[in-house]
């Protein structure tokens, strides 16, 4: 006898465990085709060979890599000189969350924002306390994340930010000075967000200093929310070449956002 299957399930589809994990900046580094599939979809240049990540802006200003084998391997991203833009430069680790990478890349495929960037303030409504001193830092309310300007000396400067646990140092964000402003507030944005992020079970880091609640999800509910990620990235590359302007529309709920709307189905 054939098992009956609930109404609007795939075939065989069964739910499988995921954890929903706050801090996020503490959750490890998570699936990078977060980030990869969403470059793709919003018309960047795919020129990756075997598990080395490579794009390109689809006016080649800006080139992203991911390596896996080159210590200390991880994100690098880097922008050309321009009339109006010196040439940039970032470097994230491999263990910086992909959410928060794709707070940063997910920018970088928009129109630079009309308003004057500012990267503390994302981190100030959030309670994070900044320190004034030689070097201006901001540090998560759980003291274990920090942003950081870094003054070296008179016209020698980065941007820093890392994260540890009670093992040690988990991962490191650099950025020149010359790095746009409005991609780094991008960043310091999605770094402070205060909604979880989802991992599959097996996928959780060892540290004790990160809240988990467990829950069931189908595997069609993740495709279709990543799905509409992408759809989002479609679109406002269309509304960009239609109309020549920035759509007016808001950016697609997070997976965790769209998980907590979902009624009964915590366990």
């Amino acid at each position: 006898m054939k098992r009956k299957k609930p109404a609007g399930w795939g075939p065989g589809e069964l739910p499988e465990q995921h954890y929903l994990v706050q801090p996020r900046h503490l959750a490890g580094s998570g699936d990078r085709r977060h980030v990869t599939e969403y470059l793709r979809a919003a018309g960047w240049k795919d020129r990756s060979k075997g598990d080395r990540v490579a794009f390109a802006a689809p006016d080649r200003s800006v080139v992203l890599g991911f390596d896996p084998h080159t210590p200390p391997g991880g994100w690098t991203i880097s922008g050309r000189e321009s009339a109006t833009q010196p040439a940039w430069h970032a470097t994230l680790t491999p263990q910086v969350p992909v959410e928060i990478v794709a707070g940063l890349t997910d920018a970088l495929t928009q129109p630079r924002p009309a308003h004057a960037p500012d990267v503390w303030a994302p981190l100030r409504q959030q309670k994070w306390s900044r320190h004034q001193g030689r070097h201006v830092t901001a540090v998560s309310p759980d003291k274990n994340t920090w942003v950081r300007f870094h003054q070296n000396s008179p016209g020698q400067a980065h941007w820093w930010a890392g994260a540890r646990t009670e093992h040690g140092r988990l991962w490191d964000a650099v950025f020149t000075s010359t790095t746009p402003m409005h991609l780094i507030q991008a960043f310091s944005t999605a770094l402070a967000d205060p909604q979880p992020v989802m991992r599959p079970r097996g996928h959780l880091p060892p540290t004790r200093q990160i809240r988990t609640t467990s829950v069931s999800v189908r595997p069609s509910e993740l495709r279709a929310w990543e799905q509409a990620r992408l759809n989002a990235a479609r679109a406002a590359v269309w509304a960009r070449n239609s109309l020549g302007k920035r759509p007016r529309t808001a950016p697609a709920p997070s997976r965790a956002q769209r998980y907590a709307g979902m009624n009964g189905r915590m366990r």
